[in-house]
C-alpha cells in the first residue's frame, strides 16, 4: 500500500465527514452479483472497521458473513480500489473496546457522522454490525 493510500485509510478523529466515506463492493449472498454501497469507515487501534450503526440487518453485513471478500473503494482525495477481507466482530469485549472508540469519535463536537447526539454506546454494542477489514494489497 503506498503512502497516500495508507494516510487515507489511517484516518483520525480530525478526519472530515468526506474522508470517512468509502464505497465497498460485496458479493450478493443469494445472487452472487457485485453489490456496491457507500459507508463510513473507522480506524481504531491501527485497524480498519465498517459499522452499521444501529441498522438491524444491513445487506452489506450479511453479504460479508456469507463471502468475506470485498473491495474497499477510496474515493475522496485519494482514489484506490483495495482488495480486502472482512471478519465479523462478535465477541462482546472486543466489540465494546472498538465501539467505545467509534462512539467517542462520533460524539466529538464536530459530529463527523451527523448523527443525533449523543450516540449511545450501549445501544451500539447491542445492535450494530461490526467487521474488521484486512487489506490484501
Amino acid at each position: 500500500m503506498d503512502a497516500a493510500v495508507r494516510r487515507a485509510v489511517e484516518i483520525t478523529p480530525a478526519a472530515t465527514t468526506r474522508q470517512r466515506i468509502v464505497d465497498v463492493t460485496t458479493t450478493g449472498r443469494r445472487t452472487g452479483l457485485p453489490r456496491r454501497i457507500e459507508i463510513f469507515f473507522y480506524h481504531v487501534a491501527g485497524r480498519t472497521y465498517l459499522c452499521s450503526g444501529t441498522v438491524d440487518r444491513p445487506s452489506w453485513y450479511v453479504n460479508l458473513v456469507a463471502e468475506p471478500a470485498l473491495t474497499f473503494h477510496l474515493k475522496h482525495g485519494v482514489r484506490a480500489d483495495l482488495r480486502a477481507t472482512a471478519r465479523p466482530v462478535t465477541e462482546e469485549a472486543e466489540r465494546r473496546a472498538v465501539l467505545t472508540e467509534i462512539v467517542a469519535d462520533l460524539n466529538q463536537p464536530a459530529n463527523p457522522g451527523h448523527l443525533a447526539q449523543p450516540v449511545d454506546l450501549e445501544d451500539w454494542v447491542r445492535r450494530c454490525r461490526l467487521v474488521e477489514v484486512s487489506f490484501l494489497d
